[in-house]
């Protein structure tokens, strides 16, 4: 799996991604936001990602930081066409939450007072990736496909996984499984055949 941490491993990604690392670096905001640990999220990272999928960074906040995380986001971004800034509290712990347009794309940018290794957006992100690992081809297309129907990227994955509850809370419980265990999981449970 690549270094999520180095966004160097969206150029030798499909066209998307390189899209993707090409339009981060004109926003410049892996240095804007470097104090803050920024990881990118979300489909674009897995190659799974359809039209109109966002760009979704993560970044660790501590609330002492939010002001001037906040700051720097209105600052750099805020002339941006549809930006916003919200506070809000997930999970228990604050959070901000700052979208804009950039050369058609919307970028999303969360930061919690938590390790960005530790924020769910992360985590579900090495699971999914495990997956699609343990999955392959087939895995990618099928969650594509229910994507475009409108399932957002966990309920879709659970969806192929028959994950019972809600789904961000069952991707957590795949955490850490070895590739092999995530193959066998799969052949038991998953709604996807001959992958």
């Amino acid at each position: 799996m690549p270094d999520w941490t180095d966004l160097r491993y969206l150029l030798t990604g499909n066209q998307r991604q390189q899209r993707a690392y090409s339009l981060l670096q004109a926003l410049n905001l892996w240095p804007v936001l470097a104090d803050f640990k920024p990881v990118l999220a979300g489909t674009i990272p897995l190659g799974i990602d359809i039209t109109g999928s966002d760009l979704d960074v993560l970044c660790e906040v501590a609330p002492a930081e939010t002001q001037r995380f906040g700051g720097l986001l209105q600052r750099h971004y805020g002339r941006r066409t549809g930006f916003k800034l919200m506070q809000h509290t997930i999970s228990g712990y604050p959070s901000i939450v700052s979208s804009f347009r950039y050369r058609g794309r919307e970028v999303e940018v969360f930061g919690q007072a938590l390790p960005t290794a530790q924020q769910n957006g992360f985590r579900h992100l090495l699971v999914e990736a495990a997956v699609l690992e343990a999955g392959g081809e087939a895995w990618r297309r099928a969650v594509r496909r229910l994507k475009k129907q409108g399932l957002k990227t966990e309920p879709a994955f659970a969806n192929l996984l028959q994950l019972p509850g809600n789904p961000y809370a069952a991707l957590l419980e795949l955490e850490g499984k070895s590739i092999a265990e995530l193959q066998a999981y799969m052949a038991r449970h998953s709604t996807i055949r001959n992958w």
